[in-house]
């Protein structure tokens, strides 16, 4: 667990929020972003204990951009991403008592422990997944907007995808139907620089992601991905454009991962000194503290209850996972659609 503090970015640093963004949203998405990176840590923790098998993709670093988008939408739209997903489910409000369950591959979880870490979901929350194919989740996300202006229910959906899929075919052939057809569909890149463990400059030859969409029309914007208000901001736009009916819109988001890839990962591929710059001068929580201190918003008394409060909700969610039984047998046979 990291210690409290705000050496890293300084309140005189700091840059104030913008008009019209009030004390309770910033609070409000000071302590999404806190949950997520908390949740994480937590998994990351289990999965070193070899209670989470499997594939564990971590979102530490990259918390500013689903919270900044999912403040931007109503709980009617979708949601979609790839199998870094645990910070999309609790962004869109799914317990992590379930998620974390679904980790552990306990009953409790959301896909009854069958989905683990990549693949799990929940209507109710208007959340598809998670998916393990890369790029996978872009057609899929792009049908999902297509039910929507098909039903004529005012939705709209979220794509989120990395840098890595952007190079995938199934991407652009998504995009020329959306497109097309004016589907309500913001597609969301998560551009943290290394797919995998190759850089962007390294895999694509145009390396602006938020152009990707020009041949087709559909209009992109680039972003701070470490700002949770730039993203909130860019969000609104998009939202706003998607709502008016003029078809996709494409958020390429600048943001980072502190950890490798998976698990698995030792990520030598970059050096220490680069993921240590990002935390002391990039973080997104870190920044948005920093800012509301100044502001006169927080004090150091505020920042430790608020940390209290989620180490409790985390704690919770790794004690219900770990009580949780396993599936009986019978599970094998039953959500299988043939």
């Amino acid at each position: 667990m990291s210690k409290v503090t705000t050496k890293k970015m300084p309140e005189e640093t700091a840059k104030s929020a913008p008009q019209g963004v009030s004390k309770e949203l910033q609070i409000k998405l000071y302590k999404d972003m806190l949950m997520i990176r908390r949740f994480e840590e937590k998994a990351g923790q289990l999965y070193g204990m070899g209670l989470i098998g499997g594939f564990c993709h971590l979102y530490i670093g990259q918390e500013a951009v689903v919270v900044g988008m999912q403040d931007c939408v109503t709980p009617n739209d979708a949601v979609i991403t790839s199998y870094r997903d645990h910070a999309h489910m609790l962004a869109c409000g799914m317990d992590p008592k379930g998620i974390m369950a679904e980790l552990t591959g306990r009953i409790g979880g959301f896909s009854k422990g069958k989905g683990g870490s990549m693949h799990m979901f929940s209507t109710d929350k208007h959340f598809y997944g998670g998916h393990g194919i890369v790029g996978a989740q872009v057609p899929l996300g792009t049908g999902i907007a297509f039910a929507h202006k098909y039903r004529k229910n005012g939705a709209l959906s979220l794509v989120y995808f990395g840098d890595g899929s952007v190079n995938q075919g199934q991407v652009y052939e998504a995009f020329n139907m959306a497109s097309l057809w004016k589907l309500p569909v913001i597609y969301i890149i998560e551009n943290n620089e290394y797919a995998m463990g190759t850089s962007v400059k390294r895999s694509s030859s145009t390396t602006e992601l938020f152009r990707r969409g020009e041949g087709f029309g559909i209009p992109g914007k680039q972003v701070d991905g470490m700002d949770v208000l730039a993203v909130r901001e860019a969000g609104i736009e998009a939202v706003k454009h998607v709502r008016e009916g003029n078809g996709p819109f494409l958020l390429e988001m600048k943001t980072y991962r502190y950890r490798g890839h998976s698990m698995s990962d030792p990520a030598k591929y970059r050096s220490k000194e680069e993921v240590e710059g990002y935390k002391e001068h990039h973080d997104p929580i870190d920044g948005l503290k920093a800012r509301m201190i100044k502001d006169g918003i927080f004090t150091e008394d505020t920042i430790k209850v608020l940390e209290k409060e989620i180490k409790e909700v985390v704690n919770a969610a790794a004690e219900f996972a770990q009580e949780s039984p396993e599936p009986p047998e019978s599970e094998l046979w039953t959500d299988v659609l043939v």
